[in-house]
């Protein structure tokens, strides 16, 4: 029966091989879509589900502040904080601490055993891990075990591929690495095992761990500043509960444990509080100061997933359209079949394995498609997506799953339409479409129009908001601007103890003379942050003798002498740092006037020769000199900030540069020639300031691209649809064509007549699709401080579009006809 079910199914199809090919192609434009979405955001939902005790981890993060304002909502806490939840809340199985040196520091860790030269590279993926990291984790190991790898100080692990690099074939078990940085940090640690690669689905990526223990070992001071501290909150901490142990009941024990070790809050008017977050819900869900790396956004993957159902449910009304508009052309069908004894479910059966079989090579052909997309929706994704992932046994189940999904929704209704026709109307030639099938086509097609001009608008108003944050005015140039980290292998191999500070400041000043040799390079200055820079670093400052209860939470940065001649930012009152002020450092600062006008101060001019205190600095009672105008440190995501700048000469953590690009490559490798002279030993590295602030834009950005590609995509389908559709219309209306053509009708008038109806829907479809897209945006754009408006001739424009697209598609058949 299955054979002679197949066999009339293919011959049905071929009769029509124009709509079955229309048909196809459609639905496999669809199910193509909808596979690489599907893959998109499994694996954006799927961070961490390697790791076998997921559920039962979490972070610990921290939000203090100082008189009832947030001043810090981080992922970092105290080094104490892991042990004392060990200790003082049942439930909490283990603890792990992480201390991020590759996003601190300017690290570099070399082999110096290597020949015929030691092997250096720089480490941005480098952490120093408590010993129960590993096993809490359970990442794989390739040699060693997790158990004991770090478990003692001066020991590390590696992964394979930085194993090859430092070690070639060598085994690396036994064998030493040797770790410098901006801080002048020195110490060496034995490789005790190898781990596999971490996979791309964490936000914690790393290469090299170096034990948490290591740390306990920084002179006199390691243990109380690295394992028993309340004071700085510089550490990722991870507890593992026990199995059953409800979160919440833990969570609510932690506001105990900041009463109990941080009792000097209340005085100082200062408040803290600990959360849990747990592990799988990081990457999506989490935005605080010190993340890993720049995670996901759960709304934008919402937003990419009903992408996704759009362009699918679209191919599926496409289907639907033409099959029942179809009917009647194969109503004689129906009616001779039911004369010779065909029964109602026996018809049925026969049109939904017609549409299985479409959906089946439609099927075929989206996974060819998906394929030869892959490379390309990987580089519109950011994602690293590989061929096996379309051959996971999860994806064949989707794709079999999809197959009966498909084959029922768009199959059923065509066929229970087919089958309820009447033998003796069908074949008295009475049949006329019934006005619920029109009825029914036009609400089809109109929900398609209603998905693509609210996806043109959306378009429109996604890239108007990314255009917005990248062309707005910073309060800095940032444009032309060549940034490097200081050193991280310290000039002389200096380390802690050997430390000389008037050869290591001149070192620095033989090297931006260096630079300056070349007229390409016109201002060069050493700062502790760049913009864009995540790191949080505030405090609270007050006007000297105010209450501490008016105080403001300001950004502190450093600026040396070319600083704002690097980042061209105005002076607004007062004076510049100055070397006819020797005494800068210690005695002066510049605010922003935003800081200058929550101190207190009417106008810029009011602050200047004002004195202020910032209590962190003990009795640092410096002068206001200056007032610059305000800037932004991080994204438009974020509001602005007061900021407060110190005179730093030397202190900086990055060497920024303004150059003429018009010889570019002959700029850089003079810097690069500066760099290996000045700092031999220390690869050389170096980014362009406005890429690197714009990589705090890669969510939107991505989300603008898939936005759009798959926009264009799900117009092309409804346009598909509506090509099949008016192609059929047209054909039904042959007679009636040539009877007005010989009445005098002209061919636009006909062509008019034909297109109406189906432009009349898309017209409906804009003024419906308008109020959704509008109240969906609105709330996308509320997660920005600052945000463009939504233009009101965003929605007209993408209606006169879709009307437009809608247009050249029906009349080209209309024409025909």
């Amino acid at each position: 029966m299955l054979k002679n079910l197949l066999l009339a199914a293919m011959r049905n199809l071929k009769k029509s091989k124009f709509f079955t090919l229309l048909n196809i192609l459609g639905l496999a434009v669809g199910m193509a879509v909808f596979m690489l979405i599907v893959q998109y955001v499994t694996f954006e939902r799927s961070y961490e589900d390697f790791i076998p005790n997921a559920n039962n981890i979490y972070r610990v993060g921290l939000q203090s502040f100082r008189n009832n304002e947030m001043i810090l909502n981080g992922a970092e806490n105290y080094p104490a904080v892991g042990p004392a939840m060990l200790h003082d809340i049942p439930g909490v199985a283990a603890y792990a601490r992480l201390y991020n040196m590759g996003y601190k520091n300017n690290v570099v860790i070399t082999n110096e055993n290597a020949r015929p030269q030691p092997i250096s590279f720089k480490q941005e993926r480098f952490l120093y891990a408590d010993s129960a990291f590993l096993p809490m984790m359970g990442y794989n190991m390739v040699e060693g075990n997790a158990v004991n790898a770090l478990s003692q100080p001066n020991t590390c692990v590696i992964s394979e591929k930085y194993a090859r690099m430092y070690f070639g074939n060598e085994d690396p078990i036994g064998k030493t690495l040797h770790m410098r940085d901006d801080d002048f940090n020195d110490e060496t640690a034995k490789v005790t095992a190898v781990f596999k690669e971490v996979p791309a689905n964490t936000h914690l990526k790393f290469d090299v761990l170096y034990s948490y223990k290591t740390l306990f070992t920084r002179g006199s001071f390691g243990i109380d500043r690295y394992d028993q501290s309340w004071s700085r909150a510089d550490m990722y901490t991870f507890v593992q509960l026990q199995p059953a142990t409800d979160a919440k009941t833990v969570e609510s024990k932690l506001p105990a444990i900041i009463t109990k070790y941080k009792p000097q809050l209340v005085q100082a008017h200062e408040s803290e509080k600990l959360f849990l977050q747990p592990l799988k819900s990081i990457h999506l869900h989490s935005d605080l100061a010190e993340e890993p790396e720049t995670n996901g956004n759960v709304t934008l993957v919402f937003f990419i997933n009903l992408i996704g159902i759009f362009v699918l449910v679209i191919a599926w009304i496409n289907y639907i359209n033409l099959a029942t508009a179809r009917a009647v052309g194969r109503a004689k069908e129906v009616g001779v079949r039911k004369v010779i004894g065909a029964v109602k479910h026996q018809l049925i059966i026969q049109f939904l394995t017609e549409s299985a079989v479409v959906n089946f090579f439609a099927l075929l052909l989206a996974y060819g498609i998906a394929l030869l997309a892959l490379k390309s929706f990987n580089t519109i994704s950011g994602l690293s997506l590989a061929v096996s992932y379309f051959i996971q046994p999860w994806f064949i189940a989707l794709v079999a799953s999809l197959w009966l999904a498909g084959s029922l929704l768009s199959g059923f209704y065509p066929a229970w339409v087919l089958s309820s026709f009447k033998p003796v109307v069908v074949l008295k030639g009475k049949l006329k479409s019934s006005s619920g099938g029109v009825l029914l086509r036009k609400g089809l097609v109109v929900t398609q129009f209603i998905a693509s001009v609210a996806l043109i608008a959306g378009t429109f108003t996604v890239y108007k908001q990314l255009n917005f944050m990248t062309s707005r005015n910073l309060g800095m140039n940032i444009n032309q601007v060549l940034v490097m980290n200081r050193p991280g292998n310290a000039v002389n191999n200096m380390n802690r103890k050997n430390f000389n500070r008037s050869l290591y400041f001149g070192v620095l000043d033989a090297f931006r003379n260096e630079l300056k040799r070349t007229s390409d390079i016109q201002f060069v200055s050493s700062v502790l942050t760049v913009p864009g820079k995540q790191r949080e670093y505030k405090t609270t400052v007050r006007r000297y003798g105010a209450n501490s209860n008016d105080s403001i939470i300001a950004r502190i940065n450093s600026m040396d002498y070319d600083f704002m001649d690097v980042f061209r930012m105005n002076l607004v009152a007062g004076r510049n740092f100055s070397k006819d002020f020797p005494k800068d450092a210690d005695t002066s600062v510049i605010v922003t006037e935003t800081a200058a006008q929550l101190l207190g101060f009417k106008r810029p001019q009011d602050a200047i020769g004002q004195t202020v205190a910032i209590p962190e600095f003990g009795n640092f009672k410096p002068i206001i000199v200056g007032v610059v105008n305000d800037y932004h440190q991080v994204s438009f995501k974020k509001a602005l900030e007061p900021s407060v700048f110190l005179f730093d000469q030397y202190g900086g953590e990055y060497y920024a540069l303004r150059v003429n690009t018009n010889n570019l490559p002959l700029t850089i490798q003079h810097v690069k020639d500066a760099w290996v002279k000045t700092f031999p030993g220390n690869p050389f590295d170096y980014f362009f300031l406005d890429d690197y602030f714009n990589k705090q834009y890669v969510n939107e950005e991505r989300f603008g691209k898939l936005f759009s590609t798959f926009s264009v995509l799900a117009i092309i389908l409804s346009c598909l649809g509506l090509f099949g559709l008016s192609a059929y219309t047209a054909t039904q209306r042959v007679k009636e064509i040539g009877i007005r053509k010989v009445l005098g009708a002209s061919v636009t008038g006909i062509a008019a007549m034909l297109s109406k109806d189906f432009l009349k829907l898309v017209i409906i479809s804009a003024v419906i699709a308008t109020p959704v897209v509008w109240l969906v945006m609105h709330k996308w754009l509320q997660s920005f401080a600052y945000r463009t408006a939504i233009s009101w001739w965003i929605f007209p424009l993408a209606g006169i579009m879709s009307l437009f697209i809608a247009l050249v598609t029906v009349s080209y058949q209309a024409v025909k006809a």
